[in-house]
């Protein structure tokens, strides 16, 4: 099929997974999937000196857990195995040969130390280094020991499409003769990732915006092969939570799997992540996969920096955890909890107070959840309502603790604590007079989840004698 859109995330195996890489992997799969497309993963692996040895376990890793999923790549294959760029070397030299027989690449003849005094003569002279004007007017055959420079067919400014910026333009200084191959028979970036775009017949091509200045390279590349380049996206930047630089280490950008580590959902991280430079042309904010797919457009992605907010994504992640089946929000709350705190009557005490699932850890140790296995201490003060009377307080719980004392143990639930003493409180000039000593009697905090829901998990006999200690 000559129109079908094919897409790919290609990164290095040089460290961790961030927000930045996996939204780039994001856009991609989703444009594949709304056009019926292909997505591919493929790894760019060729410079050994910077890889980090787990890097490509971690990649797909991270894809896997986010649902991610490419219909070509490592561990799957495809119509272009190998996926590795450092398995795919012949390739690499094949096109090399090909800009060498047409005359636009050649053995680079100098020393670094030669290159880097041409470079401090340019300094001296207060002119910007090009390697070009160093070009050797004749050259020996290329047998792999020299560094393999690429010859700029032609001089000129180029003016190209974005999808996201529109018209783009670069002048003639953004064009020189750069390395295609280094000495090691290891390609570079600026060539291995051209080739394996075309021999996959990439149709878009998504990445930074620090890949601009270097685009008119990469167009006299396609220019010299004779092939037509595919279409580019270039994404707006992640700002740093105070929106006035990029995203960085030290602004809180970290693995994509410690989000994992610390309970959020995959389904939240994706949506919080599309929305960052995207929007769907509506005030949704909450998305399946299935959505955000329907949803996708290229033409909707921003021009400026969206901003890293923790807040945000804490809520979207709220938003996915009430949307669990009651079975999953159990399986996850009960691995977070003490064996004598899994109890399902607790559940929504939880779910309630919780915006991912790392949070019970702080309800668990010294926190609310204390109050199920650790008798409160209270003051007395505190038990008072308003200027309520400390008789007519000690009265009403009174009155509350004979209404639950006629309730059978198999019928003490939540419902009919509740009913019962609502109607005491029904009764009274505020329902406060009575629920509030009783919320802080059961409780022993300030704020508290609801006390029909405490009294149900405490179980009658310890509702009572909690009561009776306000008393």
């Amino acid at each position: 099929m000559e129109n079908k859109v094919i897409t790919r995330f290609a990164p290095s195996p040089t460290g961790f997974m961030h927000v930045g890489g996996i939204r780039t992997a994001l856009y991609a799969f989703l444009w594949a999937k709304k056009n019926k497309g292909t997505f591919i993963l493929r790894i760019e692996d060729t410079d050994k000196e910077r890889e980090v040895e787990g890097s490509l376990n971690h990649i797909i890793e991270s894809l896997n857990w986010l649902k991610i999923n490419w219909n070509e790549g490592p561990n799957i294959g495809g119509p272009h195995n190998p996926y590795l760029q450092s398995e795919r070397l012949d390739l690499y030299k094949k096109y090399a040969q090909i800009l060498i027989d047409k005359g636009y690449a050649y053995p680079d003849p100098y020393t670094e130390e030669q290159v880097d005094e041409f470079r401090e003569k340019a300094e001296l002279a207060k002119k910007p280094f090009l390697y070009r004007e160093h070009r050797p007017a004749k050259f020996d055959a290329w047998d792999g020991t020299k560094p393999l420079r690429f010859k700029t067919p032609e001089i000129k400014s180029y003016k190209w499409n974005d999808l996201v910026y529109g018209d783009l333009s670069a002048g003639p200084e953004a064009l020189d003769d750069f390395i295609l191959i280094k000495s090691d028979g290891y390609p570079t970036y600026n060539f291995a990732h051209i080739v394996d775009d075309i021999e996959m017949k990439v149709t878009h091509v998504m990445r930074g915006q620090e890949f601009i200045s270097s685009t008119p390279k990469f167009l006299s590349i396609y220019e010299a092969l004779d092939v037509k380049p595919p279409l580019f996206a270039t994404l707006p930047p992640i700002m740093a939570p105070d929106g006035k630089k990029k995203l960085g280490k030290r602004d809180g950008a970290k693995d994509i799997l410690e989000y994992r580590n610390e309970g959020y959902l995959p389904e939240a991280i994706v949506n919080f992540l599309a929305l960052l430079g995207w929007n769907p042309g509506d005030d949704r904010e909450i998305f399946t996969m299935d959505e955000l797919v329907e949803a996708f457009d290229i033409s909707r992605i921003g021009h400026s920096g969206a901003q890293m907010n923790l807040e945000k994504l804490d809520w979207i992640n709220k938003e996915h955890i009430k949307r669990l089946s009651r079975e999953e929000l159990k399986n996850n709350i009960f691995k977070y909890l003490p064996d004598d705190l899994r109890i399902e009557k607790i559940i929504p005490i939880i779910s309630e107070r919780i915006s991912k699932w790392e949070d019970i850890k702080n309800m668990v140790s010294g926190g609310e959840l204390d109050l199920f296995y650790k008798k409160p201490i209270f003051s007395k003060e505190k038990l008072i309502y308003k200027n309520t009377s400390p008789e007519k307080i000690a009265d009403n719980l009174k009155q509350a603790i004979n209404a639950l004392e006629k309730l059978k143990e198999k019928d003490f639930t939540n419902e009919n604590i509740k009913n019962a003493l609502m109607q005491i409180a029904d009764k009274l000039e505020n329902r406060g007079e009575l629920l509030h000593p009783v919320r802080y009697a059961l409780s022993g905090l300030d704020k508290s989840p609801d006390p029909f829901i405490i009294a149900d998990v405490l179980g009658k006999n310890e509702t009572l004698s909690r009561l009776q200690k306000a008393i």
